[in-house]
């Protein structure tokens, strides 16, 4: 798993990336029947869209393939259940978040030859569709719908205020390394959320192979390793934070931390 955080992510499609990382975090990730259904999903598509000649018409086709026939959506319900984050489960259960929805689409849609990509807008995951001679249309994975631009600068006001301003950034196409990246943290904080430790620390150990010294990955590492009552690894990862982020408002937080875990006896797991 460790030497694909690289180029070979960028030569995969965005879900098999994702499938790898999944396998990565927890084993029993069912990667063999996860691209069995992609591939039968695109044959399926492939069938049900071959009598249409016109290239968009056959993209409405399959826009309406995927989100009313076959029934994915966003899961409402349930966002931040780390069952979102594993391709596996949201083929499964038909339901997801921007982010694992869009890379299925883009998948699917990518193979049946439609001109689709990927963006990470700073609110959430789109998929830009940029036919021949005109200007980029922009999907929400989510729902299924398209957004204008006018739309996602609403979008933006009301996640970070007022004052904030579209950027032309934030609309570029996102290589698959950057997204993964992304997916990595979010299942962390999803895993976290569901007290799943173990594979959160997977995560973090994963996160740290290609940016080794990042002390808010290590921080985060020695809450997981406190939360297993590992509490000499736990207080070296806070003192590594303490030590590279002294201005941090949590560093006096943790010095406490550390204090209170001198006292505890080490549990090794």
């Amino acid at each position: 798993m460790f030497e694909y955080f690289d180029e070979d992510f960028d030569a995969m499609e965005l879900a098999e990336g994702a499938l790898t990382l999944n396998q990565a975090v927890d084993p029993e990730t069912d990667v063999a029947w996860a691209k069995s259904e992609l591939e039968r999903l695109v044959k399926e598509a492939e069938q049900l869209l071959f009598m249409e000649s016109d290239a968009k018409g056959r993209f409405d086709a399959f826009l309406r393939l995927f989100y009313q026939e076959w029934a994915f959506r966003g899961d409402r319900d349930a966002y931040f259940d780390s069952a979102n984050s594993f391709i596996d489960k949201v083929l499964l259960r038909r339901r997801g978040v921007p982010v694992s929805l869009g890379a299925i689409f883009l998948y699917i849609g990518r193979k049946l030859g439609f001109p689709l990509e990927g963006v990470t807008f700073p609110t959430q995951f789109l998929v830009k569709i940029r036919w021949y001679d005109e200007a980029p249309r922009y999907l929400n994975p989510f729902e299924g719908e398209y957004v204008s631009e006018k739309v996602l600068a609403a979008w933006l006001i009301g996640s970070e205020g007022p004052l904030a301003k579209m950027k032309p950034e934030y609309l570029r196409t996102v290589d698959n390394p950057t997204v993964i990246g992304r997916w990595l943290a979010m299942m962390k904080s999803a895993l976290l959320r569901e007290g799943r430790y173990t594979l959160a620390l997977r995560c973090t150990d994963l996160a740290l192979t290609f940016v080794p010294d990042d002390p808010y990955e290590i921080r985060d590492r020695g809450f997981i390793y406190q939360q297993l009552d590992c509490y000499d690894v736990a207080a070296m990862d806070f003192q590594y934070f303490i030590d590279q982020c002294p201005e941090d408002p949590a560093a006096d937080i943790l010095k406490a931390q550390v204090s209170a875990m001198s006292h505890k006896l080490t549990t090794l797991h």
